[in-house]
């Protein structure tokens, strides 16, 4: 099989492996199971033979230009383009990696649940569309894509189908709708103002282009708009904190590790290519990344549910992921730090929160809660749980020695490289302190989960005693995506900057020679990270200890004292999208509307001077007056068949003629009718679109 044909495979063979999953769980779940767990390996395996194919050769390091390429024709009129390069194979890899993490746990997870056939369909369909968004070449094929991806992930946060779960499924659903509409005028107007939408010549078409360039923003804008709904950046987080803990948790770590990196990808397509290195771009990226990497830690510290904790968490770690994005443009051609520190930041929350979201999944498992107070001691005598998880934690806290650290310290020293001065010395100060929030939130959930006992000492003992609490596949799956976090925050020379180098050209970074090497652990290097820890210990004992956790009459119990009335969707988004906006929609609208018959009757009197009608029409519309017509004319039919046995018949002769009289009067009314004309034109219309779009 040619590569070409491996890249169709890779996206469209999940889409029919759902499909049999899903016959096949209609009459055996082992089968069905099997079939998902096949799929998804699969997939993985495919992956590694490419990396091993492409990633291992020294010289595609750094190279922007495709290793393979695949055109399906006349999909859309426009076809569907996919190819292969440094940042898609990795990405690529991870994607299949984490489906196949998520499904062998899938099995264990759902095991007494209901509608999991429905689940399991969904689980291979989102993945064949997340491959497609990575694998995309142009913004054609990344919308459509990007778009079933959001449908058939709803499903995911609607599956308990409880008051909760939908609820949040409405606000995920609206976010991407909305996000994707925006996004398509982006891509259209991209495409009339350049003449392409490949991904690959956007730079060169963008440098090019004579026109206004307030077109190329707006387009770069709404793009934006879009990619960000999906990532969960600042102000359009709203559906992250409550999607993640009603999903189920093989969902979440998708969600979470995957699905806003689908946003990450877009929004790194339009900075690195429409206008690099592009200062005012880059301060507006950078002031929305602050944002939400700030927002998201101090949500994190309040809340008291794991998976609301993990989801928080995700949406502050996307906020240093868009502040390396920003810093990319700032430091342009010598951004080094800010484009390794960006991509290798996605590739680690990506497989931290797989560990996170998996453990959490086994916790729901045994508890069946998420409150940490419910929760409290399960883990203190299960270590392989207590090892993953403490692994996660450590990573995501930026602890040296992982990943998180290496990452987190290259989009530190980016900052500093620029100069932190003035405005950039308080987004350095607010990077460190989220750092911290992140130490602090942590450690208060992992305290919590494996240190301390529950107040219940009955349900404690329950937890000690439970051994068996999970089946060797979920075992396998936590242990391997454990260990190979592990590994790969262990050899950050050897692991970490190769695959930084080999992906640096999709963001267009072309270094000039050889780029240097950082000492991850001089004490230089290691300042931001002792900072940030310090801070949470801080954070911690000052604050979460004292304040967020109650003692009362002997017993220990965390609190959320977040205010409940501050959530952006019930305060703005819901009144505004609701209330205010369909008032003034419809105040509108009912002005245009008396406006065109208000000018319908001035010309009528003045210019056209219209001969008066011999008496004033019916109110209504020709529909109700027609109505009205038909009753008149079967009560006068009546009348008549009654009246004909009457010698007084000959007198109602005049009563049929005058009924007949009306009869054509009201078809005047329709031939003089204006909506009667709106009418057949917007029939017309819609006829000449089906002819456009089908013929």
């Amino acid at each position: 099989m040619n590569d070409s044909l491996i890249l169709g495979f890779l996206v469209f063979y999940p889409f029919i492996g759902g499909l049999l999953a899903y016959l096949a769980g209609r009459k055996n779940e082992k089968c069905r199971n099997f079939i998902a767990c096949f799929v998804a390996l699969s997939e993985l395996a495919l992956m590694l033979y490419l990396v091993a194919k492409y990633g291992l050769s020294a010289h595609h390091a750094g190279e922007a230009h495709a290793f393979a390429e695949c055109y399906i024709p006349y999909f859309c009129g426009f076809g569907l383009n996919f190819t292969l390069d440094g940042f898609r194979l990795i990405y690529g890899t991870i994607v299949a990696f984490m489906w196949a993490g998520a499904t062998l746990l899938s099995g264990e997870y759902f095991k007494h649940h209901e509608n999991t056939n429905r689940f399991y369909l969904f689980l291979l369909w989102t993945l064949g569309a997340t491959m497609a968004v990575f694998l995309s070449a142009d913004l054609y094929t990344t919308f459509i894509f990007f778009e079933i991806m959001s449908f058939t992930s709803y499903v995911w946060v609607a599956q308990e189908e409880n008051g909760p779960s939908l609820s949040a499924a409405g606000t995920y659903l609206a976010v991407a709708v909305i996000g994707g509409l925006v996004m398509l005028m982006g891509v259209m107007t991209l495409s009339h103002e350049l003449g392409t939408v490949m991904i690959s010549g956007l730079l060169t078409a963008t440098a090019a282009y004579e026109g206004n360039k307030i077109w190329i923003y707006a387009a770069r804008f709404c793009m934006f708009f879009g990619f960000a709904a999906k990532a969960g950046a600042f102000p359009l987080h709203i559906w992250l904190p409550k999607a993640h803990p009603v999903a189920p948790a093989p969902a979440s770590a998708l969600l979470s590790g995957i699905l806003t990196k689908t946003g990450m990808y877009g929004i790194l397509i339009v900075s690195c290519n429409l206008y690099l290195y592009d200062v005012s771009w880059s301060n507006f990226v950078l002031a929305i990344g602050v944002l939400t990497m700030f927002g998201g830690a101090l949500l994190a510290v309040f809340s008291i549910d794991l998976k609301r904790t993990l989801a928080c968490s995700s949406m502050s770690q996307i906020g240093f992921i868009l502040v390396g994005t920003g810093m990319m443009g700032l430091l342009g051609e010598h951004g080094q730090l800010a484009v390794h520190g960006t991509f290798l930041h996605m590739m680690n929350h990506s497989m931290i929160k797989l560990v996170l979201f998996l453990s959490a999944g086994v916790i729901y498992m045994n508890t069946h809660a998420l409150d940490l107070n419910k929760i409290r001691g399960f883990g203190r005598k299960k270590p392989l749980l207590k090892v993953a998880f403490l692994i996660g934690a450590l990573a995501i806290g930026g602890i040296p020695g992982f990943g998180g650290y290496i990452s987190k310290t290259l989009i530190h020293e980016s900052i500093v490289e620029y100069g932190a001065v003035g405005i950039m010395r308080v987004v350095e100060y607010i990077f460190l302190f989220s750092g911290g929030l992140t130490v602090a939130y942590m450690t208060k959930i992992f305290k919590a989960v494996f240190i301390e006992q529950n107040e219940d000492l009955e349900l404690q003992a329950k937890y000690d005693a439970k051994k068996k609490y999970m089946n060797p596949l979920s075992a396998v799956s936590i242990a391997v995506s454990a260990g190979v976090l592990l590994i790969w925050g262990c050899f950050p020379h050897q692991i970490m900057d190769k695959a930084a180098e080999f992906a640096q050209g999709f963001m267009n970074f072309h270094p000039h020679g050889e780029g240097h090497v950082v000492a991850y652990f001089s004490l230089v290097n290691l300042k931001g990270a002792i900072i940030s820890i310090a801070i949470g210990a801080l954070v911690y004992v000052f604050f979460i200890n004292k304040v967020l956790i109650r003692r009362e009459d002997g017993k220990v119990t965390y609190v959320n004292l977040w205010p409940k009335w501050f959530d952006m969707e019930n305060l703005i988004y819901r009144p505004v999208l609701l209330t205010i906006l369909p008032t003034f929609g419809a105040l509108f609208c009912r002005i245009l509307d008396s406006f065109v018959d208000t000018v319908v009757v001035l010309l009528r009197k003045t210019i056209y001077k219209d001969s008066p009608l011999p008496r004033e029409y019916e109110v209504g519309n020709i529909f109700t007056i027609a109505v009205g017509k038909l009753q008149n004319a079967i009560q006068s039919l009546g009348n008549v068949t009654w009246r004909r046995k009457h010698p007084v018949y000959k007198d109602h002769v005049q009563e049929m003629a005058e009924w007949k009289e009306e009869f054509v009067e009201s078809q005047r009314i329709i031939e003089r009718s204006l909506s009667f004309g709106l009418m057949m034109f917007g029939i017309g219309l819609c006829i000449t679109l089906f002819y456009i779009i089908v013929l």
